[in-house]
């Protein structure tokens, strides 16, 4: 029997990248940069299954020039560069990797929260250009302390839950904002004494606020001059979630007038953000590329869920992970 043709948008690990060239007759993307729009066309034009990620735009004119397309892997939690609703329309099963990057992303989110508070990569380059000539002082890149202090998390799915979990060890009083009620929400440990509260009161007491919502017509700019004016001087605001929950323009002036004390971004309104991002240019942020999964194990696995999913779906089983099971 002949191998169906899958096209994979840019080389993923090895771990999920062997199975699909053994399951399939596979075309991958070598360059370091992404393909544009006609690049996915002309590759995923005979093809059955294309692999993507959060960079390729596959928007309702790009799946309408693949005709044989059945299914796009999505090597991501989030799918929002997708036009979910036409693929469905179309009959196309759209499949994401959710769950296995939990931890990962948790545990980078705490990176952020204690480099921003910590003043890390300022000192860190205030070492490097050789400006630090007295052994010790007293006022020398004082930061903030994460231990007592209040954590404020919006949006309590898996990751922010695992964000509240790990803000035990600092004895942190942790506020909440959820819509849903969703498990995760109701099975945070009870000794974490979290308490769910309205954004207001959330963006008024917390001295850290994290994000972890995802994005959607109702979060875009979530995080605004409104909500960025409720918030303390002397706090620190997170985004591990999407870059357009945050509105950049309103950030970049709170951090520039310190009207908001610092902040730790790993996703951006552009990726990759423009050079001349006026974000560049304060000592007060920490830039992330897009790095919350980015570990080898979480990033391998994600490559095998990817390739499995895949398999399931030009199989004609249930793919694991299926984000549209209407098409089914």
């Amino acid at each position: 029997m002949l191998k169906k043709h899958v096209f994979v948008t840019r080389k993923i690990p090895m771990d999920g990248l062997r199975i699909i060239k053994q399951e399939f007759h596979a075309s991958v993307w070598e360059n370091e940069m992404p393909p544009s729009k006609e690049q996915i066309i002309e590759n995923g034009k005979d093809c059955e299954g294309i692999v993507t990620l959060l960079s390729d735009p596959i928007s309702a004119d790009i799946i309408e020039r693949l005709p044989n397309l059945r299914v796009i892997a999505q090597y991501a939690v989030g799918y929002d560069n997708i036009d979910l609703k036409y693929a469905t329309k179309r009959g196309i099963i759209v499949t994401n990797t959710p769950g296995v990057l939990t931890e990962t992303t948790a545990d980078l989110t705490w990176a952020l929260i204690m480099a921003a508070s910590r003043r890390i990569v300022e000192a860190d380059r205030y070492v490097r250009r050789g400006n630090w000539r007295v052994a010790w002082g007293p006022e020398l890149l004082l930061g903030s302390d994460i231990h007592g202090a209040t954590l404020g998390i919006i949006g309590l799915g898996r990751i922010g839950a695992a964000v509240a979990r790990r803000a035990c060890g600092f004895d942190m009083k942790i506020l909440y904002s959820s819509r849903s009620t969703r498990e995760s929400d109701k099975s945070l440990p009870e000794n974490l004494g979290a308490q769910r509260v309205d954004m207001d009161t959330l963006l008024r007491e917390s001295d850290v606020v994290t994000l972890h919502v995802p994005l959607t017509p109702e979060t875009r700019h979530l995080i605004g001059k409104v909500e960025l004016a409720k918030m303390k001087p002397s706090a620190i605001l997170v985004n591990t979630s999407r870059g357009p929950v945050v509105d950049e323009e309103a950030l970049y002036q709170a951090l520039r007038s310190k009207r908001l004390a610092a902040a730790g971004l790993d996703v951006f309104a552009e990726e990759p953000i423009r050079l001349d991002s006026p974000l560049l240019e304060l000592e007060n942020v920490v830039l992330l590329p897009h790095i919350g999964s980015a570990s080898t194990r979480t990033r391998s696995t994600m490559a095998k869920m990817c390739a499995e999913n895949l398999r399931a779906a030009l199989s004609g089983a249930r793919p694991p992970n299926i984000v549209n099971p209407e098409v089914l």
